[in-house]
């Protein structure tokens, strides 16, 4: 029987979380097991209620319930009640706190102070760092969103100068798949001494795989879940500064990084130029400490 049960909607990013956190347990505890199921309608979730109201054991018991994503909220309270199962949300509620045992909510979204809320710094994924190649590094370049003004130029320009500024090392660069056409022309008509690697010509684990071992990451700031991964593969982490639109979250997260000095930027060159000793950056990690502890598993 798995002690823990994953409620997974399927999207990518909530995957990641969950299994991030999953596995960062399984580090420290390797006897853990799991399994996913997906979001039931009402109709399945009334009839598992009324079998087990008739059959306390018509499900198998699991110790805790995972989940990330809205959609996946009642499945989760539903299956924790069921099962009799610790509730850990990765994400801020759609719902009261008070319905969960344990929400993981990102910084940004700036959560409540409370015994049920461990704050964290940006999303958690299942990023874990290797031995570094010495000398090489990774531009990863984002496109057009609704956090920042995409500045084609300017990325360019600032591209010009990482290269200009650290010419010993060996870069390479992918795209996403919010990256226009017209920068790809644009980069190429500038012939930088870069590896280029489009978005379409990697795979699902390529970018883990190449962060794990690369020393020196510049990436978008629209980028931000890129940005958190670089930094848990303890990567030197530079920013490509965007325009923002306004005083939104993701801004006050990029900010906080700058201020713990954990990013840098052509403007502020601290890790790369200072060597500035920090801790290492293991979210899922940390978590997975602070659920253990409770004795939930």
């Amino acid at each position: 029987m798995p002690d823990i049960c994953i409620v997974s909607d399927g999207k990518p990013g909530h995957s990641n979380q969950s299994l991030g956190l999953v596995e960062a347990l399984q580090r420290q505890r390797p006897d853990i097991s799991y399994s996913l199921c997906a979001p039931q309608s009402f109709s399945t979730l009334s009839w598992l209620v009324i079998r087990h109201l008739f059959n306390r054991n018509s499900l198998p018991p699991a110790k805790v319930v995972i989940a990330a994503g809205h959609r996946t909220h009642v499945t989760m309270l539903v299956y924790g009640w069921l099962l009799g199962a610790k509730k850990v949300l990765l994400m801020k509620p759609s719902l009261p706190l008070r319905y969960f045992d344990l929400c993981l909510i990102p910084e940004h979204d700036q959560p409540a102070e409370q015994p049920r809320v461990i704050e964290t710094w940006g999303v958690l994924n299942r990023i874990v760092p290797a031995q570094k190649k010495a000398g090489t590094g990774l531009l990863l370049i984002g496109g057009p969103s609704k956090h920042f003004s995409w500045d084609e130029q300017s990325v360019l320009d600032q591209l010009s100068s990482v290269l200009s500024k650290y010419p010993q090392f060996d870069w390479a660069l992918t795209t996403s798949r919010r990256t226009p056409s017209s920068f790809l022309t644009q980069l190429q008509a500038r012939k930088l001494n870069i590896k280029l690697i489009p978005h379409e010509e990697t795979g699902l684990n390529w970018l883990p795989s190449e962060l794990a071992v690369t020393e020196h990451c510049w990436v978008t700031e629209d980028s931000v879940s890129m940005v958190y991964e670089a930094l848990t593969a303890g990567c030197d982490v530079g920013l490509i500064t965007l325009a923002n639109h306004g005083e939104g979250r993701l801004h006050h997260g990029l900010a906080r990084l700058r201020a713990s000095n954990r990013v840098s930027s052509l403007r502020q060159p601290l890790l790369l130029d200072k060597k500035i000793v920090l801790t290492p950056f293991a979210e899922a990690q940390r978590c997975a400490a602070l659920i253990l502890k409770k004795g939930w598993l």
